[in-house]
Parts: C-alpha cells; structure tokens; sequence
C-alpha cells in the first residue's frame, strides 16, 4: 500500500519542474518584451571623433586605429568627422598632429586648435545636416567635452528646438578626461547630452578593449594597405617626436616601443564591438 506521504512526495517531484519550465517561459517572454536599447545608426546617424592631442601622444595611434577601422568594410560607409584640438584645462604643450590627420582624413576633419569659434561653426553645420535627415549625434569624447559643451551651447542658441539629451550621445572612457574638463562644462554636458561613461580603454578585461600596450609593435605584421602603413609609420614619427618633450606627458608605453590607442574603446562602444580583447585582437581583426 502506498502511503499518503508517498504521494504527496511524488505530486511534489512532478510539479517543481512543471513551476520551473512555467518560469522559464514566462522569463522569455518578459526578456523579449524589454526593448533593446537603441544605438548607432550606420545608415543616418554621425560619428564625432574628438581628440584632444594634449600633451599624451596617444590621441595619434587612435587616429590611426580610427582609420584603420574606417577600412573595413563593415565601417567603410559611415558618416564621420574628426576635430582635433578639444582639449580642456590641463596644462601642458599642445602635440601638432595636422600633417596626420591630413593623411587620414583629407578635409573631413576640422582644427578647434587655431581657432575654436570658427570649429565650433563648421562642426555645428555638419551636425545640423545630420540632425535634420533624423540622425543622431554620437561624441567619441577622446580627450575633454569642453568644445562638446561650446558645440551643444551654440546648438542651443541656433536650433532650440532640438533635443540635445536625445539626440547627442557623448561617449566617454577616462577619470582623467573628466577631471581636466572645465566643472561647469562637463555638468553641462552631462545634462544636455545623452552622456555615457564606459570603462577605461587602458586596461585589459575591465569590459572595454585594453589598448594599451607597451609590448606590441606588431601592428604591421599584416598589413598589407600602403595608405594604413603610410598612416601607422607617421603617427608612430610624431608621436615618438614629442612624448614627453618640453614637459609633455611621457607616455610610458610609447616611450617602451608598444603601442596606446586607447581612446578609441570608445569608438568601438559606438561602433558596437566593444568585445575585442586587446591590441593584439585589433589587428588580427581590421589590419588587412
């Protein structure tokens, strides 16, 4: 005879997994309802590459790294521009990267160095192309968001219309960037921009790419575009020209013979391939 306990137990045994594969279900369906966050639009939306080239060298390997990733064909398209010169309130010389971003860019690039009203105009127009075509705005903020303040200040001004905290997103990877902005300009930004912090592009496994390396210089291993060699050799020349000079940041990796793109994790979180490891899985990926 089968007890009453016995049954109790197996009426247990059978429904736990019933509950279990119910609550799966029922998980699934909750997970698919959550809608996925909207990100970069590679048919409309604007990617802004801002370097601040002041006083670490690191900003000219990203613009390299930046132009070897525009080579791909996966980025070959997008709508971009870059603005050296965004620098905030740290002190220190300026690193002249003109002749490279030239060699990168051609003329779709634009110097807030020299005279910063007449970039914030020019960037100002170009974000305005985009913004009414229904793109967004998206900031890789490789250095300070000054100039992204004075930019969306005269967005304000011109087009008041326009939702900033919607349509610009400013994406931003280092303590030290924010802390050398100007207080009242990185709180402005952080109101009136869709502001994204991401971990720091200088380490290894923290969730951001680690592209600082002072131990790789294999970067042109396989490569085989003269014009990507061309542009490697020549931020490599400047870079080693002024890191650490007339009281420069020494960039210590550079100084070692290795490698710092590290601004540009975040151009690979807009670009969504923030899962490349390190310097070494860059390459294997977009040299050739």
């Amino acid at each position: 005879m089968i007890s009453q306990n016995t049954n109790n137990q197996k009426r247990r045994f059978f429904l736990i997994p019933m509950l279990f594969g119910v609550m799966v279900i029922f998980l699934s369906f909750t997970n698919k309802a959550i809608p996925e966050e909207s990100g970069f639009n590679k048919n409309k939306d604007l990617l802004l590459a801002q370097f601040d080239c002041k006083t670490d060298v690191d900003d000219l390997h990203t613009v390299a790294a930046f132009a070897t990733l525009l080579t791909d064909s996966s980025f070959s398209g997008i709508n971009y521009h870059a603005v050296a010169g965004t620098y905030g309130i740290q002190e220190g010389l300026y690193v002249p990267p003109n002749p490279l971003f030239e060699l990168a860019f051609g003329d779709n690039w634009t110097d807030a160095h020299n005279n910063i009203d007449s970039a914030v105009e020019r960037v100002k127009t170009i974000v305005k192309t985009t913004l009414d075509k229904d793109g967004d705005i998206w900031i890789a903020e490789a250095g300070q968001s000054d100039f992204t303040a004075e930019l969306i200040k005269s967005i304000h001004s011109d087009f008041p219309e326009i939702n900033t905290t919607e349509r610009i997103h400013v994406v931003q990877h280092s303590n030290w960037n924010e802390e050398s902005t100007s207080p009242e300009d990185l709180k402005f930004v952080k109101e009136h921009s869709g502001y994204i912090k991401i971990p720091d592009g200088n380490s290894v496994g923290n969730g951001s790419p680690g592209f600082r390396d002072p131990e790789y210089s294999k970067w042109n291993t396989n490569m085989n575009n003269p014009k990507l060699i061309e542009i490697w050799e020549l931020a490599i020349e400047i870079s080693n020209t002024y890191n650490g000079k007339e009281g420069r940041y020494n960039n210590e990796a550079v100084s070692a013979g290795g490698l710092d793109f590290s601004d540009l994790s975040e151009v690979c979180y807009i670009l969504n391939i923030q899962n490349i490891k390190d310097a070494t899985e860059f390459f294997e990926l977009y040299s050739n």
